[in-house]
């Protein structure tokens, strides 16, 4: 479904954080993105959701070029983005933060919101709360439920497990992987290397703006280069 090849690009026009990389997720697969701090991790998801302007390379979705897009026109393509932070508004309420999801969708604003109280009941008895008052755990819950609110086709999240406890993070993973199973294809960057990538079905390795490795998920956890260089050694 999410095609992206030699995709250069990072904060200005003579920038390249990204130095070419090609990925591609579809539907009900988990793809993570591992690698050292400063690799371009977050930048590449910020290239493919348009935040960032490409210098070159190409990003679809299935035969729909979305290279020159505007994040808000790759939302309606079905191209969703959860930043690591700022990812709620804290002033509003629950209820308010997922009618921001919904802004794409009016007309399903209402029934979205239903399917997603369902899903979350802790969302549903903090509805009326403001989202600054929910746990770590919560509002990156809520973060998602308002990218859902949008009916992804693909799902981008930056570092969803930063700063949660064991606990909270795997409630978190959990989540990502039912998502996944609806046929969302879910394109993941994780500090949390050894957890990510237990989770995911993918997984690809960053290193510098380049992709150096890439293939199943279970295949990578089991490399020794990768378990030397990420894991600490841990098998």
């Amino acid at each position: 479904m999410l095609s992206v090849r030699d995709l250069v690009g990072g904060y200005g026009a003579a920038d390249e954080i990204v130095k070419g990389i090609s990925l591609s997720a579809v539907p009900g697969e988990v793809l993570t993105i591992i690698g050292p701090n400063g690799a371009g991790k977050s930048t590449a998801l910020k290239l493919i959701t348009g935040l960032l302007t490409t210098k070159s390379g190409e990003v679809k979705l299935e035969e729909t070029e979305l290279t020159k897009l505007d994040p808000q026109s790759r939302a309606r393509h079905g191209i969703v983005f959860v930043p690591q932070e700022a990812n709620v508004f804290g002033s509003l309420t629950v209820a308010e933060n997922l009618a921001m999801g919904g802004y794409l969708q009016p007309d399903r604003e209402k029934a979205r919101a239903a399917e997603i109280y369902a899903r979350f009941p802790v969302l549903f008895e903090r509805r009326r709360a403001a989202a600054s008052s929910l746990s770590g755990g919560q509002r990156q819950t809520l973060a998602m439920a308002i990218a859902m609110m949008a009916s992804p086709r693909v799902l981008l999240l930056d570092e969803p497990t930063a700063a949660l406890s064991p606990r909270a993070a795997e409630e978190i993973f959990a989540v990502i992987r039912s998502v996944a199973d609806e046929g969302i294809a879910v394109v993941m960057v994780e500090q949390n290397a050894l957890a990510g990538l237990a989770m995911s079905d993918r997984a690809c390795v960053l290193v510098d703006g380049r992709m150096v490795l890439d293939g199943k998920a279970e295949e990578l956890m089991n490399s020794s280069e990768v378990r030397h260089a990420f894991l600490g050694g841990r098998s």
